[in-house]
């Protein structure tokens, strides 16, 4: 009897060490995928499919070494965005968007455009709120605004609707200054796709667009 005890102890001790080792592995599995020396980190594809001659019409892609010829990057995946009703999921970025993009009022956080600080007070407001159940959403960084675009798209904000997306605005701030002016802040056109610096912060009103984390 002693000895099944003492065979029983060791199983449960291995089996704690599996465990233990696979909640690690998840966890390492879950970081940011950082860049070695001498490898590089694929970026996504942009979603363009087309390639053009240089009077704009459209061309076959074979040999051009266009986007639409090489399709560099990583692949996206098949359904993009995944909804619960309230939020989007892309995934391909690991990002949780408003489902709502129209910055709506939602009991004291006032909503419409506004101006860049005005836009990353909307966000905090959001958060004490706890807005859509979480308290973690910030203004998108530059990059995330960016993420949105399809550029096979002439239109990204019709493309995103057809993804589940509401309430589409045309321009976007982000949380990035411009380092040049940083009176001015990045913004991102979801009507064209453009991105620019070329809203003053103080000034202009548009509209902000709450992200966070996936989980």
């Amino acid at each position: 009897m002693k000895k099944l005890l003492n065979n029983y102890g060791n199983v449960s001790t291995i089996m704690i060490v599996l465990s233990l080792c696979l909640a690690v592995c998840y966890f390492i599995a879950g970081l940011p995928r950082v860049a070695n020396a001498g490898e590089t980190i694929d970026l996504p594809r942009t979603g363009q499919t087309a390639c053009y001659s240089s009077n704009g019409s459209v061309i076959s892609c074979a040999g051009t070494g266009q986007d639409g010829d090489t399709l560099a990057g990583v692949e996206w995946p098949s359904p993009r965005f995944t909804s619960d009703n309230s939020t989007m999921t892309d995934n391909l970025t690991g990002l949780m968007w408003a489902k709502d993009a129209s910055t709506p009022t939602v009991s004291s956080c006032t909503g419409g455009a506004k101006t860049w600080s005005n836009a990353i007070n909307y966000v905090t407001c959001l958060n004490g709120i706890n807005y859509l159940g979480y308290n973690d959403w910030r203004l998108p960084n530059r990059n995330q605004l960016e993420s949105l675009v399809n550029a096979e798209s002439s239109s990204p904000s019709s493309w995103l609707t057809s993804q589940g997306f509401s309430g589409l605005q045309g321009l976007y701030w982000s949380s990035t200054s411009y380092a040049v002016g940083t009176v001015y802040a990045w913004y991102v056109s979801m009507g064209y796709g453009i991105v620019s610096h070329g809203y003053y912060k103080g000034y202009h009103d548009t509209y902000a667009w709450p992200v966070r984390l996936g989980q």
